[in-house]
């Protein structure tokens, strides 16, 4: 994660006070300091902590710690990095599903009011908690008392049949042929629901089966394509997450057209912050998802390894356009290569594509229960 400046100052911002306003909100965290620096603000587990990093910045006195019964915040200490940045370390009493920032500042002096949700605030509520980073992090916190959405995205689709195997099977065939299997599979989850980009042979636009995932809130994005290659012999099935590069180009595409989204990333609005803070916003929920991604990515390859060949053992990055979501972990799974004659046999069988759409669900499952497993308070 890169810095990126409010400003710019020759000489070291300064950090002049750490307080807990607990008359604000129970696990609130302020940071007085003479003028916002440039900042991170992200969490680390086992054990859980919260770190902000500000840039270039001084402190000028020492850091109050939290009552021994707060809440949340358990001890604070700073320290120094590269002779200039600090860097603070917040031991915390529980696992984090959610984070909430914010700053507000008056003529003379800058607060960093950091917000925080714990599992248990968060355990009584239905509706999606507001997050500045990503709502989906560690599992989207808005299923607690509800239903984990999944978004099934078959590709391509209408005019657009995509690659064709040697008996002239369609991409777009296979992929809804397995999109529908894993919807049922998923629908016949508890605690579960499935949401389809597609419903039938029609094309679907690459930024609208985004939007669609978004507006259905939900919690994965799972796109299902076959793979070909000019070598017919080629085989196996891939899994690929965005890679940084397609993140950095998402963002300026994100936040050139903020002024016409009123809900960017997990319920935060981005219109109404200044370009530098709306920035900042951007990456914290772009790494949050990109994490999550890649561990729910992880857990289907892992899945697969029982039921198909793998092409790569590892999780693949890429730039494509569908798994840019700032705030929904996704991934694409290339189920096997049509171009593969065998492999072609396979993808038309209806045996094969129940064992792909299986696996699939199994992966989704240890995903979401091993961030269940997070939200435990220790």
């Amino acid at each position: 994660m890169q810095f990126i400046s409010s400003e710019i100052y020759a000489q070291p911002h300064q950090l002049n006070d750490i307080s807990y306003p607990v008359n604000r909100c129970d696990t609130c965290l302020s940071l007085e300091l003479l003028k916002l620096p440039a900042y991170r603000i992200f969490l680390l587990e086992k054990p859980a902590r919260l770190v902000i990093d500000l840039k270039d910045t001084q402190l000028t006195k020492d850091i109050k710690q939290p009552q021994a019964d707060h809440i949340l915040f358990a001890n604070i200490r700073a320290g120094t990095k590269n002779n200039k940045d600090i860097r603070i370390i917040v031991d915390l009493k529980s696992d984090l599903t959610a984070q909430s920032f914010s700053t507000s500042a008056d003529f003379n002096n800058r607060e960093l009011l950091i917000k925080v949700a714990t599992p248990n605030s968060l355990a009584v509520k239905k509706e999606p908690v507001k997050t500045a980073t990503n709502k989906n992090a560690t599992a989207s916190v808005k299923n607690v008392d509800g239903n984990y959405v999944i978004a099934i995205d078959a590709g391509h689709g209408g005019e657009d049949p995509g690659a064709q195997g040697a008996k002239g099977t369609d991409e777009k065939n296979i992929t809804f042929a397995i999109a529908k299997k894993l919807a049922d599979l998923i629908n016949q989850q508890s605690g579960m629901k499935a949401v389809m980009t597609r419903k039938g042979d029609y094309y679907v636009g690459l930024r609208k089966r985004m939007n669609i995932a978004r507006t259905a809130k939900a919690d994965l994005f799972i796109s299902i394509h076959a793979d070909a290659f000019q070598d017919n012999s080629v085989s196996g099935v891939s899994v690929y997450t965005l890679s940084r590069n397609g993140a950095s180009s998402e963002a300026a595409h994100w936040l050139a057209e903020k002024e016409n989204s009123a809900d960017l990333i997990g319920g935060v609005s981005l219109n109404d912050k200044e370009d530098d803070l709306a920035s900042v916003l951007l990456d914290l929920s772009q790494n949050a998802t990109i994490e999550a991604s890649s561990e729910a990515a992880n857990k289907i390859l892992e899945s697969f390894a029982d039921v198909a060949e793998l092409h790569k053992n590892v999780v693949q990055k890429a730039e494509f356009i569908v798994l840019k979501s700032p705030d929904i972990p996704s991934m694409l799974i290339e189920t096997a290569f049509i171009s593969n004659p065998m492999e072609e046999q396979n993808l038309l069988s209806d045996r094969y594509q129940n064992k792909i759409a299986s696996a699939i669900l199994k992966g989704i499952d240890d995903y979401f229960n091993n961030s269940r497993s997070r939200m435990k308070t220790k």
